[in-house]
């Protein structure tokens, strides 16, 4: 098993382009699949409404006919070459330098910047958001509705008259990029990516510092978290305000592992000022400023209250300065309701709602709009109680503190009302910090697989169509015993008996 000892590896390509290609042909593979992704997003993906964008271009037969199916078949090209890649180097992680995995991520990532919004319309959600604080309006209490124009006509309609659910650092970034990039849809993702870029470069930087912390894989905790192509293509070619949100939280925890508590609660006060969910790793770092205490000397009564007190107040005052500059207080807590229109399958209340109304069908008819408040309401109990049993849970050391951090925002993603793809960066960034067995690296390649074929790069789902579904489902095991075997299919052996050998 791979450990950070062995992570210190130097590249010696010499930094030659050349070398590194004929060193690292997985690397090229996986950047060939995200520029024909970045390709095959100007046909199948979130064109901007009422945007003329790409018939200026040239690049409007793309998005109807035959454009549209040869846009398919590229970018779906594209994803199978990324995901292809992404086994293979993560087959043999130690066969990658530590540098030469930064350099494939941001090879990766690049292409990306460019694309049309794929899997999601968020971001013009993001805009639209914007654009109703920078004309004055409050977008706590007033939904993008309240300015018509482009961006209004490109998000989701679902979302054009409801409220932000946005912490207030983010609506004070997002208010920044209209104000340079206007009702120009196009310049406004561009901008949008450009803003949340640095959360990749502080991935970068701190997965691999929680997994040395720990003794774990630097490389392999890159190969998770960061080069992961559904998290990339969603995060950078969403884009996802999660591509900020995971890069300041794990750099808050980064810095908390290395000692330096109240710069990590700083960081992690701005984690939760972009996304209420980052607050989740907080308490968790009593445990780990407890137990650097006790290496030290002895934790009196004094030190306990004094670190449970730092650790709530350096945060709040983060986001309570962030609130008071927004001038907007806590409306955001109004957005938050509206999160029960997204319904899938993939958290637990939802997924139970879904059975009991099929099971349910021959004795009573309900319908499932009546069976999900209560799967929900009894998804959020448990949620509580469990968070409470996690943080006492990890009391013992860093070690548990961190385990129990992890098992804490798995459980918000399986018990909250709705969960998207995305989400899964907030525990990815910090289980790097454990030597994960085969079988769950499988699950997560697997997983990961799954999620980029059910989810559909124009914003829909075939998680309801059976036929679709169980293709997926073949792939995403394919994937997971690739990771495993090199030739799952045993293509080798029958070539080689083909050809008489």
């Amino acid at each position: 098993m791979t450990t950070a000892a062995t992570d210190n590896s130097v590249d010696s390509s010499g930094g030659s382009l050349k070398a590194f290609v004929g060193r690292y042909p997985d690397s090229v593979m996986g950047f060939a699949g995200a520029f024909a992704v970045t390709i095959g997003t100007y046909g199948l993906a979130d064109v901007p409404r009422n945007d003329a964008t790409l018939a200026d271009l040239g690049l409007a037969p793309m998005t109807y006919g035959h454009g549209k199916t040869l846009s398919g078949v590229v970018f779906w090209l594209g994803v199978t070459l990324m995901i292809w890649a992404w086994v293979r180097i993560g087959r043999a992680p130690h066969a990658m330098s530590l540098r030469a995995t930064v350099t494939t991520v941001l090879a990766w990532a690049a292409p990306l910047m460019l694309a049309i919004p794929v899997y999601s319309r968020d971001v013009y959600a993001y805009l639209g958001q914007a654009m109703v604080l920078a004309d004055g309006f409050d977008p706590y209490q007033d939904g993008p509705a309240h300015v018509p124009g482009p961006i209004v006509d490109s998000m989701a309609q679902i979302w054009a008259p409801t409220t932000s659910p946005y912490s207030p650092a983010f609506m004070l970034l997002a208010r920044g990029v209209v104000e340079v990039t206007g009702q120009n849809v196009f310049a406004g993702v561009i901008a949008f990516r450009i803003v949340l870029l640095p959360g990749l470069l502080l991935a970068l930087w701190a997965v691999p510092k929680i997994a040395a912390h720990f003794g774990a894989s630097r490389r392999r905790g890159l190969w998770l978290a960061v080069l992961n192509p559904m998290l990339l293509i969603h995060l950078v070619g969403g884009p996802h305000a999660e591509l900020l949100l995971m890069g300041v939280l794990a750099a808050g925890v980064a810095l908390v592992l290395d000692g330096r508590h109240i710069l990590g609660l700083l960081v992690l006060g701005c984690a939760g000022s972009l996304k209420v969910t980052a607050f989740i790793a907080v308490p968790f770092v009593v445990w780990i400023w407890i137990d650097h205490l006790r290496r030290e000397r002895a934790v009196s009564v004094q030190d306990g209250v004094g670190v449970f007190a730092a650790t709530a107040a350096i945060p709040l005052a983060v986001f309570g300065t962030f609130t008071a500059i927004l001038g907007l207080g806590i409306g955001w807590t109004n957005g938050l309701t509206f999160a029960d229109r997204i319904i899938n399958w993939f958290t637990l209340p939802s997924l139970v709602g879904h059975v009991a109304s099929y099971v349910l069908a021959p004795f009573h008819v309900w319908n499932l709009q009546a069976i999900l408040p209560v799967t929900r309401l009894i998804g959020q109990v448990v949620l509580a109680v469990l968070l409470v049993w996690f943080f006492f849970r990890g009391r013992g050391d860093e070690r548990s503190a961190m385990k129990c951090m992890c098992w804490a925002m798995f459980a918000v993603l399986l018990l909250e009302p709705s969960t998207l793809p995305w989400y899964y960066s907030w525990v990815t960034v910090l289980v790097v910090a454990f030597t994960l067995p085969m079988w769950a690296r499988q699950t997560i390649v697997g997983a990961s697989a799954f999620l980029l074929i059910v989810f559909q790069p124009d914003d829909s789902i075939v998680f309801y169509k059976p036929v679709e579904t169980l293709l997926a489902l073949a792939l995403s095991v394919l994937a997971a015993v690739a990771l495993r075997r090199a030739d799952p299919l045993r293509l080798r052996r029958g070539g080689a008996f083909l050809l008489g050998r």
